[in-house]
């Protein structure tokens, strides 16, 4: 059953404006842009704008549905499920779950990172989004590469970033004494048995090098997207592009990102960051590199809402107008992936679309629509029949 949008105004290119949106069911794509075409089924968009759905390369909420509280677990089915309801409901129509495969036990050790993997293949019909695998490898686990690897040449993995977080998990960091906690609780292990697996880890440290380029060997073999997470300094991130890594993703310093840029790699950075007006981690800040053209993608990393409304804060700010706020939440993150189909609305383009009322100081998404169906929705009289 076709779907036609009409009475908003939609962004197509660098403007809104007041064209209905002929969708087809049957190809999940956008069939046609402005003319008068009819469909069985009207969506009565008067007062909203209609705009390209978010594509989420990095977000990791979704542990707090896994585990709520230290050591309070919730089944993985749950979990995923109600996560999809959050992102569909704040406008997110592409996924990336950040999975982080750690050398710490408990809540990022490998059987949570192997049963989000199967969760994730299997529910994948149950899901309104469309739901995709970010492995966030942390390069000291040494032990994992032969199954990553397996996994990269079986093109289950949609994204792949490189992590370190071994120098917050040491007391003598600034970082560290306040990291620390949430990665021992997260564990299951008191802090000085935590501190022995860190030290036993650390050993390990010249393996690192090589371990890193075969797998990112591996990942640019099959097409797979890489990141590089909290780089700190020009050369490391040059030594991540010789890799193949062109994201950035969150680096920590000025010079680091001027050096992304300077040699065309995106550059990701928390949408939270926006929202709350600083990092929380006291680092850059998203809306100021925004401002100096030194961000090119938005990710809800630890907040489903945070895209949506950091996109209009930067237009309300007067930081971008929003064809360039959406596009860091849309247009260019679909890129980045390399998905091509999504992003924009256009003819041909993939048919995923909100709807938002953005009257009020907080955007609210009426309705979602993902390939060309309605996935959420909060007005039922806006559905229309001819």
């Amino acid at each position: 059953m076709d779907i036609r949008i009409e009475g908003g105004r939609a962004l197509i290119g660098q403007a809104l404006e007041e064209a209905a949106l002929h969708l087809s069911t049957e190809t999940g794509t956008i069939a046609d842009v402005g003319s008068d075409v009819g469909a069985h089924r009207r969506i009565d968009a008067s007062g909203l704008i209609v705009l390209p759905g978010i594509v989420d390369l990095h977000g990791d909420a979704f542990e707090r549905q896994m585990m709520p509280r230290p050591g309070v677990d919730f089944a993985l089915d749950i979990a995923l499920v109600d996560s999809d309801r959050q992102a569909l409901s704040n406008g997110i129509t592409t996924v990336f779950h950040g999975v982080t495969w750690s050398w710490e036990p408990g809540l990022r050790a490998a059987d949570n990172a192997r049963a989000m993997l199967e969760g994730i293949e299997r529910l994948k019909p149950r899901f309104g989004a469309d739901t995709r695998f970010h492995l966030r490898h942390e390069t000291y686990n040494l032990d994992a590469e032969p199954e990553i690897a397996q996994w990269l040449g079986e093109r289950r993995i949609d994204l792949m970033a490189f992590n370190d977080h071994l120098p917050i998990a040491d007391l003598a960091s600034p970082r560290g004494k306040k990291k620390l906690a949430p990665m021992v609780e997260r564990s299951g292990l008191g802090q000085d048995e935590f501190l022995g697996v860190v030290a036993r880890v650390k050993k390990r440290a010249d393996e690192v090098p090589g371990s890193i380029a075969r797998l990112a060997q591996a990942a640019v073999a099959n097409g797979i997207p890489l990141l590089s997470h909290d780089d700190t300094s020009p050369e490391q991130r040059r030594w991540f592009r010789s890799l193949g890594s062109r994201l950035s993703e969150f680096p920590t310093t000025l010079a680091t990102a001027q050096e992304a840029v300077a040699h065309g790699d995106d550059i990701v950075l928390g949408a939270p960051n926006v929202v709350r007006g600083g990092s929380h981690t006291g680092w850059t800040n998203a809306k100021d590199m925004i401002a100096r053209g030194l961000c090119s993608i938005l990710a809800s990393d630890y907040y489903y809402p945070a895209p949506l409304i950091a996109a209009f804060r930067l237009v309300a700010d007067d930081v971008a107008p929003l064809a360039r706020a959406w596009a860091l939440v849309s247009e260019t993150a679909a890129a980045a992936a390399g998905l091509a189909d999504r992003g924009t609305i256009a003819c041909g383009r993939r048919a995923d679309l909100i709807l938002v009322d953005a009257q009020d100081t907080r955007p609210r998404v009426v309705a979602t629509i993902v390939a060309g169906r309605i996935v959420h929705l909060v007005d039922a009289d806006r559905i229309l029949t001819p």
